[in-house]
Parts: structure tokens; C-alpha cells; sequence
């Protein structure tokens, strides 16, 4: 985990985490918001989060946005995995959030929940990096 170059890409990774996490907030919070794309910039965080860790620890990964499946990936140990978030029912919304479809509209609680749910996986796994300051 020394490598520089690793740690840089894994940085990156987890800045774009929180670019995404940062932008569900404020969609949540506007007056006239489109809660879909709360609930979809909330995925993206949670995965982009995940998949950080991944590359810090150089394990590699699919091509998927099945948070479930890139959880099993990490560390047992990494307080992120007994985390109390229903990964499942963020991983819906990268998808459902897109696209039209047979499913209902995202609701306020909806983009609460799933914000509320990224950033408790952006900072289980910030905490099971444990990266040195830059």
C-alpha cells in the first residue's frame, strides 16, 4: 500500500466519492429537486467510495454497480461491512434513477435515505483507508 501511485488513484477515487456525496446533499436540500438524481448521485457515491478501497488495496473488481458485490471484495475487518446500510436498496437507484421504468417515482424520504446511506459508506470506508495526509 506504499505505493504512491496507488494511494494518488485511490485519492482520486474517493475526491470523486465525495464530489458525488456532496452533490445528493444539495440536490436533497433544494426547494424544487429532482429527488432522482439525489438518489443517483447518492449511489455513485457509495460505489465510487467502495471501489476506492479496492484500488487502495489493489484488489481488483467488476464492472458493476451492485454494492453488495463489491462490499464482499473488501477486508473483513473494514468497518464498512457491518456497517447498518441497506446496500441493496441503494444499488436500485443506479438504474431506476435513470431511466423510465415500472417503478415508482423517488420520493423525498427516498433521496434522504439514500444520502443518508452514502455517507455512511463514504466514511466507513475514508475510515477503513486509513490514508496518511496528503
Amino acid at each position: 500500500m506504499s505505493d504512491p501511485a496507488v494511494i494518488e488513484e485511490a485519492r482520486r477515487w474517493l475526491r470523486f466519492a465525495r464530489e458525488d456525496l456532496c452533490q445528493a446533499e444539495s440536490l436533497v436540500a433544494q426547494e424544487q429537486a429532482v429527488y432522482r438524481h439525489a438518489c443517483w448521485f447518492a449511489q455513485q457515491a457509495a460505489e465510487k467510495a467502495l471501489k476506492a478501497g479496492l484500488v487502495l488495496l489493489q484488489r481488483s473488481f467488476p464492472r458493476t454497480h451492485d454494492l453488495s458485490r463489491l462490499l464482499d471484495l473488501l477486508p473483513t475487518d473494514w468497518s464498512v461491512r457491518t456497517a447498518p446500510v441497506d446496500l441493496p436498496a441503494l444499488t436500485e437507484w443506479a438504474v431506476e434513477s435513470r431511466y423510465p421504468g415500472d417503478w415508482e417515482e423517488a420520493t423525498q424520504t427516498d433521496a434522504e435515505s439514500a444520502v443518508g446511506t452514502a455517507q455512511a459508506v463514504v466514511a466507513a470506508v475514508e475510515q477503513g483507508m486509513n490514508l496518511p495526509d496528503a
